[in-house]
């Protein structure tokens, strides 16, 4: 690991967070029996607690199920306030592998060479493997830029291409320009972020002002774009596994999709114990329910 990216890392993943959010970290660590909890998305930028909180909760020992994360949504009310989480779970080893692209995955570096914060740990032993897991993400994210990058560019130029091809390669829809504003929103994280990943993964670069040029021989960009196009050609199939998963195991769906109709509609559709338990056999009739309800409104 290299020690100034590792120290850049550090300083940001000790970012301070909300009370209350920390507690909920605590919370959701401790009743899972976690090594660590790390909170992520716009909520951490801005600090608000409005919509809802972003988690990861790592547990020790290895991954048991094979399609990770599992997806849950959870209300909490704490302090006098209503607070919502969409909470992943996975092993804290597959996090590492999946950081460090060992796995297949095309999400987690993507994901976590953005911001985030360690809201919770359970010792140091497991603020250090986090801490070493988000450094690979960096390496993973940084690897891959250079070699879907040009020739040479600002550092933003590389995080762009990076981004581009991790959003083509998902089973998403994203608003053109949303690697922009990742980069605009986040621009003290992203500052000199580039040039640490790419010592740390061995990749030499000349520096003339802003412009830097990384010295992949054809072989090793050859390389890296091989290793991504097995991931590339994986990455939608694998998305709709998960939410595939995601339709029966999904903790909390049916409360999570009546908060949304509600915040978004101003609707409330009663979550009955039938809905919460089989919400895709209820979603039909929660449907027709909200279509009723909208056309009485007009």
């Amino acid at each position: 690991m290299s020690t100034a990216l590792a120290q850049r890392i550090a300083t940001a993943l000790e970012s301070p967070v909300r009370d209350e959010v920390a507690a909920y970290a605590r919370l959701l660590g401790e009743e899972a029996g976690a090594g660590a909890v790390l909170f992520y998305g716009s909520n951490l930028r801005t600090g608000s607690l409005e919509g809802v909180l972003d988690f990861y909760v790592l547990l020790p020992g290895e991954q048991r199920e094979r399609i990770w994360p599992r997806v849950a949504y959870r209300e909490w009310d704490h302090a006098g306030e209503r607070l919502r989480a969409k909470i992943a779970t996975m092993s804290l080893a597959q996090f590492a592998r999946a950081a460090s692209g060992q796995s297949r995955d095309t999400t987690i570096w993507a994901r976590f060479v953005q911001p985030s914060a360690l809201a919770w740990a359970q010792d140091e032993a497991a603020r250090g493997a986090v801490l070493e897991a988000l450094c690979g993400a960096a390496a993973t994210a940084g690897r891959l830029a250079a070699a879907v990058g040009p020739a040479s560019g600002t550092a933003q130029d590389y995080w762009r291409a990076l981004f581009r091809a991790t959003y083509r390669a998902e089973f998403r829809i994203e608003q053109p320009g949303r690697e922009n504003a990742i980069l605009e929103v986040n621009a003290a994280h992203f500052d000199g972020l580039l040039p640490l990943a790419w010592e740390a993964d061995g990749i030499g670069f000349a520096r003339e002002g802003e412009v830097l040029r990384p010295a992949l021989s054809p072989e090793e960009r050859a390389a890296i774009l091989r290793w991504w196009d097995r991931r590339r050609r994986l990455g939608k199939p694998l998305n709709l596994l998960r939410l595939a998963k995601a339709t029966t195991t999904f903790d909390g769906a049916a409360d999570y999709a009546a908060w949304k109709l509600h915040r978004h509609t101003g609707i409330a559709i009663e979550v009955t114990l039938f809905r919460a338990k089989h919400p895709l056999l209820a979603a039909p009739g929660a449907l027709i329910e909200l279509w009723r309800r909208r056309r009485a409104q007009r």
